[in-house]
């Protein structure tokens, strides 16, 4: 079977599940992932996790006896697009699953008011959240405070420039990413958010200004194609080879679309990353290549977690938790509890915290350090 007819195994058409209505003997996932837009390079390995995910539950026997099935939204439109798509399939899925832009992320949550659970699977900006609003990533504290404080103590990064995406989650970084280097006793020199989203970044002016500055170091909170034009021209100017670049989205989709990197001085903080090596990543690799072969689209930190997300709303069915009053805190209890039986549709259990430092060496992120608060 080829990856295609793998996909619509278990994918069902949008327009097909509104047409024929609810259906209690499946258990249906929305599937939100950014097939355009600035993460648009992202969604197909987004798809192929999931499917790999939900092809693992229907193999294992369903979610008690129910099949699953994904039923896929562009996540990466306008906010208020995704939301309106969202709501009218509202009462056909049993969760929505998903990564995607905060803006987006924000704009489900207000909108489908607690009458769903929604998993939001990657990085994301802190705070509350409103009931059936779980969050499976990390805070910006979470993921990036290890990895600051590890270039600031190794490599003596001292100055640091803030430049992001100008919406909701690269706010919260800049915010967190102040008071860890003031923390650290470094400083932060400048703060630039670009406007997003946008027709791509004026990334030649950006890293002028930067070279002005006398940065030793730079968090970049940019994302997908406008974080892979700035790396691009980032590399190919004088700035390259003495300072540091960090960033709380790189990943190998997006390390790709910049060409890669040989400068020596590209880091990425992720849950994850391809050839990272330990014994949970090289199963989940060996097992998303016997289903797709070798020519499907890396399985990236946004992949993996995408991959969590539909067994944990499975392990959530299987617990009678996904709901929206129970699925927060059925969630805590499945992911601290350490009982294996809700996840026995999971080949790999259940998801893992901490994080990793990588470098980029040409176009692979080379996992040089484990991260924990």
């Amino acid at each position: 079977m080829d990856s295609t007819s793998v996909v619509r195994a278990v994918v069902r058409d949008r327009v097909e599940v509104a047409l024929t209505g609810p259906d209690p003997a499946v258990l249906r996932l929305g599937l939100l992932l950014p097939l355009s837009g600035a993460l648009g390079l992202t969604g197909p390995s987004g798809l192929m996790a999931s499917t790999l995910a939900a092809t693992e539950l229907n193999t294992a026997g369903g979610v008690v006896g129910r099949p699953v099935q994904l039923v896929l939204l562009d996540a990466g439109q306008a906010p208020a697009v995704v939301a309106a798509d969202a709501i009218a399939l509202a009462g056909l899925v049993d969760a929505y699953v998903g990564f995607h832009t905060s803006d987006v992320h924000r704009a489900l949550e207000i909108a489908l008011g607690g009458r769903v659970p929604y998993i939001f699977t990657p990085p994301h900006e802190g705070g509350r959240r409103r009931a059936g609003v779980v969050l499976l990533g990390d805070s910006p504290t979470q993921q990036l405070a290890p990895a600051v404080r590890w270039l600031v103590t190794r490599r003596g990064a001292r100055r640091w420039a803030l430049v992001g995406s100008d919406y909701i989650w690269p706010r919260a970084v800049h915010q967190a990413a102040g008071r860890i280097v003031r923390a650290l006793g470094a400083e932060v020199v400048a703060e630039r958010l670009v406007p997003f989203p946008g027709t791509g970044i004026d990334a030649e002016a950006i890293v002028t200004g930067l070279g002005r500055l006398r940065a030793d170091a730079i968090l970049l909170s940019l994302v997908g194609r406008d974080l892979a034009q700035f790396n691009r021209v980032f590399a190919a100017s004088p700035l390259a080879s003495r300072v540091v670049r960090l960033s709380g989205s790189l990943e190998e989709n997006g390390l790709l679309a910049a060409g890669g990197d040989d400068t020596g001085e590209l880091y990425a903080a992720m849950r994850s990353f391809a050839g990272q090596g330990d014994d949970r990543r090289m199963s989940l690799a060996e097992r998303h290549r016997a289903l797709f072969g070798g020519t499907a689209p890396v399985l990236d930190a946004y992949a993996e977690a995408c991959y969590d997300g539909v067994h944990l709303a499975a392990a959530l069915a299987a617990v009678r938790a996904l709901t929206p009053d129970l699925a927060q805190v059925g969630t805590v209890r499945l992911l601290t509890s350490g009982d294996r039986m809700p996840w026995s549709g999971a080949p790999l259990g259940p998801p893992r915290a901490g994080g990793f430092l990588a470098r980029a060496t040409g176009l692979d992120l080379t996992v040089i350090a484990p991260l924990s608060g």
